[in-house]
């Protein structure tokens, strides 16, 4: 699709959809921050062209946000509003060298919880205060005077402009929920319908006041006559507000489509630019708006067009059509703004924290701001996230069970700090002397006070003629910390290590075997049994046959991170694949067939490995014609380019197990037919790095860069 069709035939329709919204939103925010009108509609204008032409989210849209409605209010009854447009030119600015420093992915190190729950908050203050409007009164200076007078004012009466602004909230609850038209969006349902009913029944309502000549009436900034220090407060907190509101939105749209990703430090520069010039044309802060983005994604818009041809609609309907504009009620657009305040508290984000435990930080930030102040309630919900996360650090389960008479099991998961130890002495001293008890250990960390206590009980307790038995799961800090080693050095996780390694860490040998099933029915049975059972009922899919040695040292699930179901193996000594109706054994053969016909496997692959005996069988005649061993590496057909290199020999034998694959009728029909591909690696285990095997040049390389 050429750029000028995409433009007619996506780009232009979503433009028109965003415009529409736009307009009675833009509208309230600014009624809502105690700025003329027109701030709002000039702050739509120059998000939606400067923020789209240069920002770095291709398909966001940018335009004045309820989330920093409380903070221009604030600034208003502070500054006055030519102050606050002087305010918001700097702290664009302020946004400008954020970007150019390449900051933009800083501000999301703030936390989503802090974030949402200051949202949240401003939409309750919103909501409250525009209450009040709808209800035909005045918001108060704060939420708790809204919230303490608002009884009094649901009982006062209530004249038309109350019940139009009531009709305008139940076509905003109930329209998206009925009616799926993305290009008649229920805002400019309610506003336009409830408009229309005010005028045709003659209500005698306050109405939207515009400037006669919008252009003569911008309101030219001036600098604030106050403490410099209040100033640069309220520039910073518009900047930065400004700045994780815009980011998180633009990672949020990325979520919605398939297009270019958002270049995070760009966009800040687009914003930086956008609020500098709205703030100089007497415009609100701007920032990206996840309500109007998702609605230009959901409109079909492909390209940042969209964005800048609103911005342009909303100008040449400010000043070709502004008397449409005057005839909406003020309790309209309150309605409006009462909708979207309660709906920047979303109940889906709310069980998510909830879920994760981060729900004190939101409700934390959310009362915060509404009781108190926005700077405030961010501090208070920064500091319960710190909390929470200092907390969960030294956060450890500690579990003590008799498993039979005689015999304790005291499990220690998580991190066990030395603030731990009062704990760790009060489950210890459950424990009646001269019993067995075995300590398992899943920790992520264990300080030194913390292993001190461990290692006097167990002192104590062995003294006392009791018997203490030591595991470590996963880690083996203990262990380290009995060798003089806590902190330092890397262990080998026990899923991954050698029995001898990990039964070392235990401090005890036993039969190898029955210790490793036993660690697994303890340890990985429980997290593989879902998926186990699943393959019992449907039987097994395997995407591969994975042809390898025998060597010990190759373990094919660890080296490909593959799990059950997913390998088909055939193991033997050294990887090798007769050919076909060779004399002799015929496992590996009906491996191949089966694998393929019946299994259905896209991927045959013939895996070698560096030091690999039976090569070096091969390449030194160790193995001599007769024995078995010798017989079996007779069926390999290999030729060695070069005798001497160990490593070439291994890919030499790769290579011709390849060439011996193809002997297979079965091999070569599928590879025909497309359904079937022949892969050669190369495994070395010093390294623990993969290699693929080129057959064609007969050369390897990494399978992958580092």
């Amino acid at each position: 699709m050429s750029d000028l069709t995409q433009l007619l035939r996506r780009d232009l329709p979503a433009s028109i959809v965003v415009f529409l919204i736009a307009i009675p939103l833009s509208l309230g925010i600014a009624a809502a921050s105690g700025a003329p009108l027109l701030a709002g509609l000039v702050a739509a204008v120059v998000g939606g062209i400067v923020a789209g032409a240069l920002g770095g989210a291709p398909l966001q849209v940018s335009g004045p946000a309820a989330g920093l409605t409380v903070i221009v209010a604030g600034a208003v009854a502070d500054f006055g509003f030519a102050g606050t447009a002087a305010i918001v030119a700097v702290a664009g600015i302020v946004q400008i060298l954020l970007g150019v420093s390449r900051l933009g992915r800083a501000a999301l190190a703030l936390s989503p919880a802090v974030v949402h729950g200051m949202l949240a908050g401003i939409g309750l203050v919103i909501a409250l205060g525009q209450v009040h409007v709808l209800l035909g009164g005045s918001p108060q200076s704060n939420a708790w005077q809204n919230l303490r007078e608002l009884p009094a004012q649901i009982a006062d009466h209530h004249g038309m402009a109350a019940l139009l602004g009531l009709l305008t909230v139940a076509i905003l609850v109930l329209w998206p929920r009925y009616v799926k038209i993305s290009v008649l969006p229920a805002a400019l349902v309610a506003v336009v319908g409830v408009t229309a009913l005010a005028w045709v029944l003659g209500a005698e309502v306050v109405r939207v006041s515009l400037p006669e000549e919008p252009l003569a009436e911008l309101i030219t900034p001036v600098w604030p006559d106050a403490p410099l220090h209040e100033i640069t407060v309220a520039v910073l907190t518009i900047a930065l507000v400004a700045s994780v509101e815009s980011l998180l939105s633009a990672v949020a749209v990325d979520r919605l489509h398939d297009g270019p990703r958002a270049r995070l430090n760009k966009e800040l520069v687009g914003q930086g630019a956008a609020n500098m010039v709205s703030g100089m044309f007497g415009g609100l802060p701007v920032t990206g708006v996840i309500v109007r983005s998702s609605t230009n994604v959901a409109a079909g818009a492909r390209t940042r067009a969209s964005a800048i041809l609103h911005g342009v609609w909303i100008a040449v309907f400010v000043l070709l059509c502004a008397s449409l504009l005057e005839m909406i009620p003020m309790a309209v657009l309150a309605a409006v703004l009462i909708v979207v305040g309660v709906r920047l508290i979303n109940l889906a984000q709310i069980r998510t924290y909830a879920r994760h435990r981060e729900l004190p930080t939101y409700l934390v930030t959310a009362l915060g701001v509404v009781f108190i102040d926005l700077l405030t309630g961010v501090a208070l919900g920064m500091a319960t996230a710190a909390a929470l996360i200092l907390w969960r650090l030294t956060r450890c389960e500690i579990r003590t069970v008799q498993r039979a008479p005689g015999e304790w099991l005291v499990i220690i998961s998580g991190t066990l700090a030395f603030v731990e130890a009062a704990r760790l002495s009060r489950e210890f001293g459950v424990i009646p002397p001269g019993e067995d008890v075995e300590v398992e250990m899943h920790l992520d960390y264990l300080d030194h006070g913390a292993f001190e206590a461990i290692k006097h009980w167990e002192e104590a307790y062995r003294k006392a003629g009791g018997r203490v038995r030591i595991r470590e799961v996963h880690d083996s800090w203990f262990h380290r910390a009995t060798s003089g080693r806590l902190g330092g050095g890397k262990s080998t996780p026990r899923l991954v290590g050698s029995w001898s390694r990990w039964q070392g860490i235990d401090q005890e040998r036993r039969d190898a075997m029955a210790a490793g099933i036993a660690e697994f029915e303890r340890s990985v049975a429980p997290m593989v049994r879902p998926h186990l059972a699943e393959l019992a009922r449907d039987g097994q899919r395997p995407e591969q046959l994975f042809i390898t040695c025998a060597d010990s040292r190759l373990v094919p699930n660890l080296i490909t991170a593959s799990g059950p179901g997913d390998l088909f193996c055939v193991r033997n000594v050294g990887n090798l694949v007769p050919p076909h109706a060779a004399p002799g054994d015929a496992s590996v053969g009906a491996a191949v067939e089966y694998a393929v016909e019946v299994l259905g496997v896209t991927t045959i692959t013939v895996c070698g490995h560096s030091g690999c005996g039976a090569v070096r069988a091969l390449m030194s005649g160790a193995a001599p014609p007769g024995s078995s061993l010798g017989d079996w590496l007779a069926l390999s057909g290999v030729e060695f380019t070069d005798g001497e290199d160990e490593a070439r020999c291994c890919i030499d034998n790769v290579v011709q197990q390849l060439a011996n694959l193809r002997t297979y009728p079965v091999v070569r029909a599928a590879e025909a037919a497309g359904r079937l591909r022949l892969a050669g690696m190369f495994f070395d285990i010093a390294e623990a790095r993969m290699y693929e095997v080129d057959p064609v040049l007969n050369v390897y390389r990494p399978v992958h860069t580092p």
